[in-house]
């Protein structure tokens, strides 16, 4: 239980610091920018295993690559 609350308050930190960098109004609800979080996590997770840079830990390299990751998304759903 606690490992999910703690997925949600990280999604919800990475998906509002996104949001908060991205140029322009990003609108949308709490719900979607945990997911957008969630999301960006997951997909700086992903390029970092294929990278070989799999550290495992929190880092601020790591928390960094999630708000970028969380910001290509955006860019995407604009975009696409």
């Amino acid at each position: 239980m606690f490992k999910l609350l703690s997925i949600v308050a990280s999604g919800l930190i990475v998906g509002l610091a996104a949001r908060f960098l991205y140029p322009g109004a990003v609108p949308m609800g709490l719900g979607r920018t945990i997911l957008l979080g969630i999301a960006g996590s997951l997909v700086a997770g992903l390029a970092a295993s294929r990278g070989g840079k799999d550290s495992g830990g929190i880092s601020r390299a790591g928390c960094l690559a999630s708000i970028l990751g969380a910001m290509v998304l955006i860019f995407i759903g604009r975009h696409l």
